[in-house]
């Protein structure tokens, strides 16, 4: 790699490295180390052909989202997620519910299979149409659709905090049991 293409290089982790993390947690469900590694190895992928590379970004993400399926093609044993502190203790209300809001979601996407995971991570979170993440996953676009369909609705079974905490409240939070503190007096 010459001088040019090295800096060019470097200035593009420098400024893309932290939005791509954060797809590479969501596809890795939460977990950090996993989600370094697959970036790590993405970056190493496209150094060696940065030169014949048009559009950087989307190379990247390319590799990110083939290695997550080969990932889960391979059936690692999942790995437990242990921190030694806790995660953003902020004070305040707002942001401590959206601490939450990501922490339930965090698990929530960890209880997913890697295929359900990803194709959530790569229609919403990175917003692109179905038939291209059929293209990417290898499928027909109504897999996507279905996959997605069926993975929405096990997020809500696993984690219907999530319809609280968004502030969205739907059909089925609205008939819920109401657990707000009351005044009772004797």
């Amino acid at each position: 790699m010459d001088a040019e293409a090295q800096d060019s290089f470097r200035e593009f982790v420098e400024h893309r490295s932290s939005a791509l993390l954060k797809t590479a947690v969501l596809l890795s469900g939460g977990d950090r180390h996993t989600a370094e590694d697959l970036l790590q190895n993405a970056l190493i992928k496209a150094a060696g052909r940065w030169h014949r590379i048009d559009e950087p970004e989307a190379y990247v993400r390319q590799i990110l989202y083939r290695q997550q399926i080969s990932r889960w093609r391979l059936k690692w044993p999942r790995r437990e997620l242990s921190v030694a502190e806790p995660p953003e203790g902020r004070a305040d209300a707002d942001a401590s519910s959206a601490a939450e809001l990501r922490l339930v979601m965090r698990g929530a996407l960890a209880r997913l299979t890697p295929r359900q995971r990803t194709v959530l991570v790569l229609r919403y979170f990175e917003d692109l149409p179905e038939a291209d993440v059929a293209r990417i996953l290898g499928c027909s676009v109504g897999t996507v659709r279905s996959t997605a369909h069926r993975s929405l609705a096990r997020l809500r079974t696993l984690a219907p905090e999530l319809a609280a905490l968004s502030g969205g409240e739907d059909d089925r939070t609205a008939s819920a049991p109401d657990y707000t503190p009351v005044e009772v007096r004797p």
